[in-house]
């Protein structure tokens, strides 16, 4: 069935009269801050009208049957018809089957992405699908209900699995039903504990009695394809998961070997860099990146989206007439277009990178600047007619001057060469579904005027913030998923001629505050006051009080 929509889906609800002109102005504000969120989904979390009244309409806009999926309208028992995995595949549940037909519920967001393949899944099965759409948040509430009992006995049955290669298995799926971006598996002393990251945080998610360590360690080795009888560290992959490359690395301690599984999704899209929090417009953005002989850096500590930052720059200057080659370590997201290179235990960046200089590249990406030798390099391809992107360990931008200097680098290579420093965090979201909203508190509104006096910023507080609660869809944390908070040092001929003179970090920030440079403090408190995040989690990420 072909879908066609003469009218954007907000237009056609205000002229059916459903909503009004200042809900989808609303809905529209929340799908900047989520864009992932579609306007139909948005109107039903901001309970914008008659839920009912407006699925169906969504329905018939879209040219189906739009219903208020729950638990008491599945009529079956949906596991006899798809897998849970297919099912939170494709955001569709079957509810209810009679004379070789089955109704078939999908979620607005991915309607008419998946409807052909689930209807060719049920006629291989002898059935003719009727479909149905529903509300995106209501079809993985009642997904992760189905899945409920398998993930909240986790912890009690995980003992019980007889099969080591089970349990490894359930360790490795539960992660990724949970958006774990890690899992640790360390040996303590009379247990084995696992931990999962999830939006930068560590979760405990079971213990597994001591006896199942030595089994543990060996499957994990062998699927990983590490040496068995190597009590050291070593690095290792798992390519048994179709949608996942999971790193290992493991390391020797007092009581074992520790594990850590790193989950990299493949074919992962690159994410627009405004999507990631960038908080300045599309005509800054271009003035910072948009450079020939010179270098731009992003700066942050381990584990902040340096990366990230990265791959959503190169995307946006990749261009069939540009030559763009990458050195990473190793490449997490393969681009159409580049030329990407992986170091290995052979090589090095400031190896690779030489070699790339003989490739006659317009761009090069230089994963991280680690060492003078790489540093130097990557200075020399700055000023010799090339735009390079690099990272670098520090806390803020105008600290990239002071690293550059340590590892040896003269003033005079960094003022000539180095063009934009952007320093990053990132801070986990509020979750759209639970976040309670309240006026700022009088503490609150002191440490925002506090901050606001201090950098001659004029905050608004009249507004409302939010506090995070906790639900099923965040895995009761409050948080769903992170976004950055920015900073942005222009190398301007002032601060050029600061780093020169050698001038001091100190100096050099005094200068760049008169040129209008804001610390990474003035984005965080921004989206808090946008709704974001927290000045809790703020805090947690940049120790403001």
């Amino acid at each position: 069935m072909e879908i066609r929509r003469r009218q954007p889906m907000g237009v056609e609800l205000v002229r059916r009269g459903v909503v009004s002109e200042e809900d989808i102005s609303n809905a529209l504000e929340y799908q900047r801050i989520y864009p992932s969120k579609k306007i139909g989904e948005i109107l039903y979390l901001q309970k914008a009208c008659d839920p009912q009244k407006l699925i169906e309409n969504i329905g018939e806009i879209l040219g189906t049957k739009g219903i208020l999926l729950t638990k008491a309208l599945i009529k079956l028992r949906v596991t006899d018809y798809i897998s849970l995995d297919i099912a939170k595949r494709n955001k569709a549940i079957p509810f209810e089957i009679a004379q070789g037909r089955i109704k078939v519920c999908f979620s607005t967001t991915d309607f008419n992405k998946n409807m052909d393949s689930m209807r060719m899944l049920f006629l291989n099965k002898g059935l003719v699908m009727e479909s149905y759409i529903s509300f995106e948040s209501e079809i993985e509430k009642i997904i992760k209900s189905l899945e409920g009992s398998a993930v909240n006995t986790f912890s009690s049955s995980v003992n019980n699995m007889d099969s080591i290669t089970v349990l490894v298995d359930s360790l490795i799926k539960t992660a990724i039903e949970r958006r774990a971006s890690d899992i640790h598996i360390e040996p303590l002393k009379d247990r084995v504990r696992i931990r999962y990251r999830i939006d930068g945080e560590l979760f405990t998610a079971t213990d597994i009695s001591k006896e199942k360590q030595s089994q543990l360690i060996g499957r994990l080795k062998a699927i990983s394809n590490m040496h068995q009888e190597k009590q050291e560290a070593q690095d290792g992959r798992i390519l048994l998961y179709d949608a996942y490359n999971i790193r290992v690395s493991s390391q020797p301690n007092i009581y074992g070997e520790k594990f850590v599984l790193r989950l990299l999704k493949k074919n992962t899209k690159v994410r627009n860099f405004f999507e990631l929090g960038f908080p300045y417009d599309e005509e800054k953005f271009k003035k910072s990146i948009n450079k020939k002989n010179s270098i731009t850096i992003i700066a942050a500590p381990t584990g902040e989206g340096k990366t990230t930052s990265l791959y959503s720059i190169i995307d946006y200057l990749n261009r069939p007439e540009i030559n763009i080659t990458t050195i990473e370590d190793p490449v997490e997201i393969r681009i159409e277009g580049l030329n990407q290179i992986e170091i290995n235990n052979k090589t090095s960046f400031a190896g690779s990178l030489r070699t790339v200089l003989r490739q006659d590249p317009d761009i090069i990406l230089v994963g991280e600047i680690r060492d003078k030798e790489t540093g130097e390099i990557a200075i020399q391809a700055g000023q010799t007619g090339h735009y390079v992107l690099t990272t670098i360990h520090t806390v803020d931008s105008i600290e990239v001057i002071t690293r550059l200097r340590k590892m040896g680098i003269s003033d005079y290579d960094i003022s000539s060469t180095l063009a934009t420093s952007i320093s990053q965090r990132l801070v986990r979201r509020l979750c759209p579904e639970c976040k309670r909203k309240r006026p700022f508190d009088q503490k609150e509104k002191e440490i925002i005027d506090l901050i606001g006096r201090k950098y001659k910023i004029d905050f608004n507080l009249t507004g409302e913030t939010y506090d995070a609660v906790g639900c099923k869809n965040c895995n009761n944390t409050g948080y769903y998923e992170r976004i950055g908070i920015f900073e942005i040092l222009e190398i301007t001929k002032d601060i050029k001629e600061e780093i020169v003179k050698g001038k001091s970090s100190f100096e050099i920030r005094k200068k760049a505050f008169e040129e209008g440079y804001r610390p990474l403090i003035i984005d965080g408190i921004n989206k808090v006051i946008q709704g974001v995040t927290t000045l809790e989690e703020l805090n947690n990420k940049l120790l403001i009080y």
